[in-house]
Order: structure tokens, then C-alpha cells, then sequence
């Protein structure tokens, strides 16, 4: 495949040999290369259990087909970490609400005071999970599942360090202790007309590793602004990296946008590997040829990040916005003040996006 910016479908990459230093030497440019200029491919031999995926899909079927009362024991609403249960509409991605429901779970560390500084800090606490009388073995399914997409994604990133020639463990090294990913086990109804299941978006943090169930509906846009349809490969994972990766790299990696549309019922599972939120995203050391090559690439060099609301209210574009946060936490701010104002006003009135 011709790996090029004006892409018409997204590029296999085989891992059976991730693990052997040689054969990731020979492998890492090409990675590198289609996270250069397509930001998107799909995964296959990747070691993330298919058997455990399908396993955590059956679970989550078995808590969305709940009654209403006993989903809302996890409210996301109810708490101040922003971790829970939702319903259809209540995340607004672009300002607009999506059509899906969903469990979000990020990493869990000891919470922080309320009022702790600097604001980010907020975000650190407790999941609320399921309970083994409503869905048996929900928790140790996808605990296990997000250990092994974890290790998944440090190897990645192994890989993407290599094809910017730097040492292998440099995002390994740069990601600190107290580490903040997401979990989203998400369910797609079938999308109205004129709707999105999730709108047009960047995705905030550092790299996505994705299963998208047995049913289609993820597309991509390229640099033409088409929008290719992401085939369904039974057993792989998409990987798609963030707009923390595109500053960190002076955009030479890129965070291509995609949206959900579905005519049918839909489950998907997504993993969003991050560091510490104190974590400061520094420019790396890039080499004098691929600097060049953003800046010959207009795509590249007029990337932005996802607007923030006033941004949008003032006439900036959906993914124009040139508010690029330096600290990872603030990122992660800005990304809930985006998408949850209602429970932001919640729990922290006074508290409002830096955009």
C-alpha cells in the first residue's frame, strides 16, 4: 500500500514479531510512516486477547440490556472523577451530543481534596464499576483486559520512538508513576438521521487502541476531507494516536479526525494510553528531515487542536483551535469541560475551560 495523506483505506500493520529487537528495527520506520501521514491502521497479532475481548463485549451487552434504575447505581453524575455510566446524548463531542451510551473507567489512584491545585489533580480518584450481582466478573474482565491493552500500548510507543530515532523507552521514561488512561466500553444505537453516534473529533490524549465490535460505522477523513470507512477485520484493533502525540511531535505525527455513524446496534472498546497528568508535553528532538517534512505538508503544520466551547461560539473551527496546553492534566481538563459542562458545573461551579 502506498501510504499517502490522500488515503482511501487504512493499512494492516502485522506485530507477530513485536518483542524481537531486530524485527522491530525493521518495522518501526513503517509504522512511523503511516502515523506520519494517515494517523490510523489496523492491528493484527497483537496480543490483546480475542477471547477476553469478546468476553468484556458479553458483559457490557448484559449491563446496557439492565433496567434504567440499576445503570444509574454508576452514574457518571455522581461522580466528581468523572468516571460512570451515562446515557445517550449526555457527552458532547464538538458541542454537539453523541448518540451512545457508555461506561467510562480511567486509571484509579487515591482521590484528592475537592479544592486540590492544580485543577487537574481533581480528575484522580475511584471507578465506579458494576456490581457482581448486576453483571458477574465485569470488574476482573476488564481489569485484565486494559493490563494487557496497556502493555499493547507501551509497545507502540516503543515503535514510535524508534521511527523519530530516539531511544526505544523515552516515552516509557517520560510517562512518570501515577499514569491516567481510559477505559470506554460504549453502545451504539442505530444513529438518527442528520446525527453522529460520536461527532467528528480529535482524540485528546496520546494513542487509542480500539476493537470495534462485529458491526461497521468508524470512518476517517483524509487529507482530501473524504471519509473512508474502516472495514471491520475480525480479531484486529485500530490504533489512532492524539493531539498530545501531533504537539509533542511538532505535528509531524497527526490526530486524524473520525466519527461514528451506525445502522445498526453497535459495541465498541477503546483503550486511551496516558501519562501523569503533571506530565509536560515538551516538543521532542526531531530530526531536521521530518521537520522539514511538516513543514512542506499543509496539513501538518496547520494542524489544531478540538475547539473549546467559547472557541466555537467565537467562529473557530470544530479542529482549529491554537489553545495546545503544555501539561497533560490541563489537557485532560479541557477535554471534560468540552464534553461535560453540565457535570463540571456540577461538582466544580466555579471552575471553567481555559479556552
Amino acid at each position: 500500500m502506498d501510504i499517502r495523506g490522500d488515503f482511501s483505506s487504512i493499512p494492516l500493520i502485522d506485530l507477530k514479531d513485536l518483542g524481537n529487537e531486530a524485527a522491530e528495527c525493521e518495522l518501526a520506520p513503517r509504522v512511523g510512516e503511516i502515523c506520519h501521514h494517515i494517523g490510523f491502521a489496523l492491528l493484527t497479532n497483537h496480543g490483546v486477547s480475542s477471547e477476553l475481548t469478546d468476553e468484556v463485549f458479553a458483559k457490557a451487552k448484559n449491563f446496557f440490556e439492565l433496567p434504567l434504575d440499576q445503570k444509574l447505581s454508576i452514574d457518571k453524575r455522581n461522580s466528581r472523577h468523572f468516571r460512570g455510566w451515562e446515557p445517550e446524548g449526555a457527552e458532547h463531542t464538538n458541542n454537539r451530543p453523541d448518540t451512545r451510551e457508555q461506561i467510562d473507567l480511567w486509571t484509579e489512584h487515591p482521590a484528592r481534596t475537592r479544592d486540590v491545585d492544580p485543577t487537574y489533580l481533581r480528575l484522580l480518584g475511584p471507578n465506579q464499576w458494576p456490581s457482581d450481582q448486576l453483571v458477574p466478573g465485569f470488574k476482573a474482565s476488564v481489569q485484565t483486559w486494559v493490563e494487557q491493552a496497556s502493555a499493547l500500548a507501551s509497545s507502540i510507543m516503543r515503535l514510535l520512538a524508534m521511527s523519530l530515532q530516539l531511544q526505544p523507552f523515552y516515552f516509557e521514561e517520560l510517562f512518570g508513576r501515577e499514569r491516567m488512561s481510559l477505559t470506554k466500553i460504549i453502545r451504539y444505537p442505530p444513529t438518527p438521521p442528520g446525527h453522529f453516534g460520536v461527532n467528528a473529533h480529535h482524540d485528546a490524549g496520546f494513542l487509542t487502541l480500539l476493537s470495534t465490535g462485529t458491526t461497521p460505522g468508524l470512518e476517517v477523513q483524509n487529507d482530501q476531507r473524504q471519509w473512508i470507512s474502516v472495514p471491520v477485520v475480525p480479531g484486529a484493533l485500530v490504533l489512532n494516536l492524539g493531539e498530545v502525540l501531533q504537539k509533542m511531535s511538532g505535528n509531524y505525527f497527526v490526530a486524524t479526525p473520525h466519527r461514528v455513524a451506525t445502522s445498526a446496534e453497535r459495541q465498541s472498546l477503546g483503550y486511551f494510553h496516558g501519562p501523569s497528568l503533571e506530565t509536560r508535553l515538551n516538543a521532542l528532538p526531531l530530526e531536521p528531515r521530518l521537520a522539514d517534512k511538516v513543514a512542506a505538508s499543509p496539513r501538518h503544520a496547520g494542524a489544531g487542536f478540538m475547539a473549546q466551547r467559547d472557541e466555537t461560539e467565537a467562529g473557530v473551527a470544530d479542529m482549529a483551535s491554537r489553545y495546545h496546553p503544555d501539561i497533560y492534566g490541563d489537557q485532560l481538563w479541557n477535554y471534560f469541560a468540552r464534553s461535560y459542562p453540565e457535570n463540571v458545573s456540577r461538582h466544580y461551579p466555579p471552575i471553567k475551560s481555559k479556552g
